[in-house]
C-alpha cells in the first residue's frame, strides 16, 4: 500500500497503474511462455537424437513362425519329421538371434493366432521366416498348410479350412517387413486326395512378393517321399548350411538355401529336387553376426 501511496503522490492515476501492471504481466507471461516452448524444443530435439542412436544401434528385427504338424487324423499314420523338424530349426533360429514362435499339431485357429502375433512385432526392418511342416495342398494354383483340425472331403474345404501360404507372405509384406524368408517341407502325397474328383500331387508355384524368398522340399507338383530317419533331410542340410561357423560366402540365406537344394538333389540322385524362389532385392542372413549381409 505504502508503493501504491508513492505511485498516487507522483501524480499517476489508478488507472494508468492497471495499465502498467498489466503490461508487466502480460510481458512476463509471453517471456515463460517462450521459455517453456524452448524448453519443450530442447526436449524433442534431445528425444529425436536419442531415438536415432538407438535406432542405429538396435539389430534389425529378425522374426519366425515355426510350425510342425504331425497328427492328422486322417492320415494313415502321424508324421514324426515336422515336429522334430520344428523343435530343432527353432533351436537353431534363436541361436542366430530370431524371435521364434513355434506351434506343434496346430489348429486352424492356432495358425491364424500365431500370424497375427507375427504381424503385431513387425517393423519396417524386420526379416519375416515361416517354417511349415506337415501337408500342404494345392487347389487352384494356389498352396494352402493344412491345420491337424481340418475337416477336408472336397477341394473348397481346403480353402476353409486351410491357410494360403501367399496370404501370410501378403500379410507380412502389408505390415511392413523389409525381408520375406519362407520354408516348406509340405510336397507330400495329398491324404485327402482319394476324396477328390481331380487333384494335383504337391504344391503349387507360389507368387512371392517382393523381396521374399522360398525353399520347398521338392519342385512344384511333385511329391518327395519322407526319409527313414528323426529329421527330414531338407531341414537335415538346411541346418547344416545355416551354422554360423560357415564361410561368409555361405551366410546369405539365398545362397543357403541353393547349397540345400544341390546337396539333397545330389544325395537323392535326382529323386528329390528342392525348389529354389527369390525376388530378393537385397542379402538377407540368417546368422547372428552377418558380414555383409543384413
Amino acid at each position: 500500500m505504502e508503493l501504491f501511496g508513492q505511485f498516487l503522490r507522483l501524480g499517476i492515476s489508478r488507472r494508468s497503474l492497471a495499465i502498467a501492471v498489466a503490461v508487466v504481466g502480460t510481458v512476463s507471461l509471453a517471456i515463460g511462455a517462450h521459455a517453456a516452448l524452448n524448453k519443450r524444443i530442447a526436449d524433442a530435439t534431445r528425444v529425436a537424437a536419442n531415438d536415432q542412436v538407438d535406432s542405429a544401434a538396435r539389430p534389425s528385427s529378425r522374426i519366425a513362425l515355426v510350425i510342425g504338424n504331425g497328427h492328422y487324423p486322417d492320415a494313415n499314420a502321424p508324421l514324426t519329421q515336422p515336429i522334430n523338424d520344428a523343435r530343432a530349426l527353432t533351436s537353431a533360429l534363436r541361436h542366430e538371434g530370431f524371435d521364434v514362435d513355434v506351434i506343434e499339431d496346430a489348429t486352424h485357429d492356432d495358425m491364424t493366432r500365431a500370424v497375427a502375433r507375427v504381424k503385431s512385432k513387425v517393423r519396417p526392418d524386420s526379416v519375416v521366416m515361416l517354417f511349415f511342416g506337415g501337408y500342404g495342398i494345392q487347389v487352384g494354383r494356389e498352396s494352402y498348410m493344412i491345420p491337424v483340425d481340418a475337416r477336408i472331403w472336397k477341394e473348397a474345404d481346403v480353402r476353409r479350412d486351410g491357410v494360403s501360404v501367399e496370404s501370410v507372405l501378403d500379410a507380412a509384406r502389408d505390415f511392413g517387413a523389409s525381408a520375406k524368408v519362407v520354408v516348406l517341407d509340405a510336397s507330400r502325397r495329398n491324404p485327402y486326395e482319394r476324396r477328390f474328383r481331380t487333384f494335383s500331387h504337391g504344391l503349387a508355384p507360389i507368387n512371392l512378393p517382393d523381396n521374399a524368398l522360398l525353399l520347398t522340399s521338392a519342385s512344384p507338383g511333385t511329391v518327395a517321399d519322407d526319409s527313414t530317419g528323426p529329421d527330414s533331410v531338407l531341414v537335415t542340410e538346411l541346418l547344416s548350411h545355416i551354422d554360423s561357423k560357415q564361410a561368409d560366402q555361405a551366410r546369405a540365406a539365398e545362397a543357403i538355401f541353393n547349397q540345400t537344394r544341390v546337396a539333397i538333389s545330389r544325395a537323392s540322385g535326382g529323386a528329390q529336387v528342392p525348389s529354389v524362389s527369390s525376388t530378393l532385392m537385397e542379402d538377407v542372413s540368417l546368422n547372428a553376426d552377418p558380414a555383409k549381409a543384413r
